[in-house]
C-alpha cells in the first residue's frame, strides 16, 4: 500500500537516555501494558514460537521487567528451532553485563543479541544436526522495542493512525541483491535449480545445500556463508504504544504486512492473531506452517483491551508525516542508524552487517564491566595461554585468525568469524 510523500526535515535526533527519561516522567511514568495472542495450523509441524512476557533482568526487581517473544520456522527438520527456542534468550542474556542500568542495558542489547545469536548456532552446529530454522526475537522494555532477525520471519509495527513499518529484513536470495553479493563473495554458489537439459526454476538458492534463505541459525550442511548474524532495529514508540505482528513466511508469502495489519485493527490480540492466519489461509490455504503472534503495548491508563484502531479514510495521506524515516535502503552491510525521528516512533539504532567486527566492535560502552580475556560470544572466561591449541603432531600453534580489531574472542569463536567471512572452514582443526 503506497501513500502520498510528504517531504520535510527531521527532527533532531535526540539521545536514549533523553527518551527514557520522558517515559519515567509525567504522564509516561508507568509502563505499558503487554498483552498477546497466538495462532497457527501446521503443514509440516516445524515452526516455533516463544512467549515470556514477565522477564527480569535483576530477580526480584519488577522495575527490570521486560518481555520477549519470537518465532522460529524450522527447515530440514524441527532440531535447529526447538533448540533456538530453548537456548536463544538464554544465550543472548549471558552476553549482557550484570549490575547495569536500565539505559545501559537498553544500549547493550543490540550488541547482546549478535552474540547470542552466534553462540546459539555454534553450539547448534557442535551437535552435528542437519536441521536449520529462521529466528525473530523481540524484546520489549516499556515502550523500547529490540527487533533481532535471520531468515525471512517478519515482524511488523502498526501504530495508531494506520502507520505500518517492516522491523525486519527478510533474507532470502531471490529478493536481496546485497546478500547474494556476500554469499558469492564468501564462497557460496547462487543459482537456481537445475533440471535435465540445463532449465533452472524456482527461487534463487545457495550451494551446496539449495538453501534459499542468506542467514540463519543451524543448516550445519550448507557452507558458513550462511550466516547466524541478526538484522537488529531499535525503536522507541510514544506513549500511544503499538502493535507488533511477528509471523513466519506461511502468513507473509500470502498477505502483505498492510493487509495484515488492517485485518485485525481495534480487536484484541488473540483474536487478531487468528484472523491474520485465517486471512493467510484464506488467501492460498495450507501450503506452509502458518505461525502468527500478535502482541500489544498498551499505555497503562488505556485498559486492557486496546490496539491500534481503524484509521480514518484519509489519514494514509499522513503516513510520511507521522512516522518519518531516512531514504536509505535497510539492511545494507554497515548501515548504522541511531536516534533518527519518525514522528509517533523514534528509531534508536539499526544494523544488518553481516560482519562480526563490525557488530561486535571494541567500542562496547561498557567495556569496563567486562573481564578482558572474556570471548564476547560464547562468554567463557580464558587465560592467554588458552587460546593455543594442538597441532596434529602434538605440538602448540597459534588459533588461526585474520587481523581482528574486534573484542576478545575465543580459538573457537575466531575460527567462526573466519569462516563466515569466507577464510577457513570452522570444522577444520588443521594448524596452518
Amino acid at each position: 500500500m503506497e501513500s502520498d510523500s510528504i517531504e520535510e526535515k527531521l527532527p533532531g535526533a535526540l539521545p536514549l537516555a533523553t527518551l527514557i527519561g520522558r517515559e519515567l516522567r509525567g504522564g509516561g511514568s508507568e509502563r505499558p501494558l503487554v498483552r498477546f495472542g497466538h495462532s497457527g495450523f501446521a503443514k509440516r509441524g516445524e515452526d516455533y514460537f516463544l512467549v515470556k512476557p514477565d522477564c527480569l533482568r535483576v530477580p526480584g526487581d519488577p522495575s527490570s521487567a521486560f518481555s520477549v517473544f519470537g518465532v522460529f520456522d524450522g527447515h530440514n527438520g524441527v532440531s535447529a528451532a526447538v533448540f533456538s527456542k530453548e537456548h536463544l534468550l538464554e544465550d543472548v542474556m549471558s552476553a549482557v553485563p550484570q549490575g547495569i542500568s536500565r539505559e545501559d542495558w537498553l544500549q547493550v542489547l543490540p550488541r547482546a543479541l549478535v552474540a547470542g545469536f552466534v553462540k546459539t548456532d555454534i553450539d547448534f552446529q557442535r551437535k552435528g544436526e542437519m536441521s536449520g530454522t529462521t529466528a525473530t526475537l523481540v524484546v520489549i522494555d516499556g515502550f523500547t522495542v529490540t527487533v533481532a532477525s535471520v531468515g525471512d520471519s517478519r515482524c511488523i509495527l502498526d501504530t495508531q493512525g494506520g502507520v505500518v513499518s517492516l522491523l525486519t529484513v527478510d533474507h532470502r536470495l531471490e529478493e536481496n541483491a546485497e546478500e547474494r553479493e556476500r554469499v558469492t563473495a564468501s564462497g557460496g554458489e547462487v543459482s537456481r535449480l537445475n533440471l535435465c537439459g540445463g532449465q533452472q526454476v524456482g527461487p534463487l538458492r545457495c550451494w551446496p545445500g539449495g538453501l534459499c534463505l542468506s542467514r540463519s541459525i543451524g543448516d550445519t550442511d550448507v557452507g558458513e556463508f550462511i550466516v547466524p548474524i541478526p538484522h537488529v532495529k531499535q525503536v522507541k514508540l510514544s506513549n500511544s504504544g503499538g502493535r507488533l505482528i511477528i509471523a513466519s513466511d506461511g502468513v507473509w508469502d500470502a498477505v502483505s504486512s498492510e493487509i495484515a495489519a488492517q485485518a485485525c485493527r481495534g480487536l484484541p490480540a488473540e483474536l487478531a492473531a487468528k484472523l491474520v492466519v485465517k486471512q493467510a489461509l484464506k488467501t492460498t490455504g495450507l501450503k506452509d506452517d502458518t505461525t502468527c503472534v500478535v502482541v500489544d503495548i498498551i499505555p497503562s491508563d488505556h485498559g486492557s483491551t486496546s490496539a491500534p484502531s481503524s484509521p480514518k479514510h484519509n489519514q494514509n495521506k499522513l503516513r510520511s508525516l507521522l512516522f518519518r524515516r531516512s531514504h536509505s535502503s535497510v539492511g545494507k552491510l554497515g548501515n548504522k542508524k541511531k536516534s533518527a525521528s519518525f514522528g509517533f516512533v523514534e528509531e534508536l539504532f539499526e544494523e544488518g552487517s553481516a560482519l562480526l567486527e563490525e557488530r561486535l566492535g571494541r567500542n562496547s560502552p561498557l567495556k569496563a564491566n567486562v573481564p578482558p580475556f572474556r570471548c564476547a560470544i560464547c562468554q567463557v572466561d580464558q587465560v592467554p595461554f588458552e587460546d593455543l591449541i594442538t597441532d596434529t603432531d602434538g605440538g602448540y600453534c597459534s588459533a588461526p585468525s585474520t587481523p581482528w580489531s574486534g573484542p576478545y574472542l575465543c580459538s573457537g569463536c575466531r575460527k567462526k568469524k573466519d569462516a563466515m567471512e569466507g577464510k577457513r572452514s570452522s570444522r577444520s582443526t588443521a594448524c596452518s
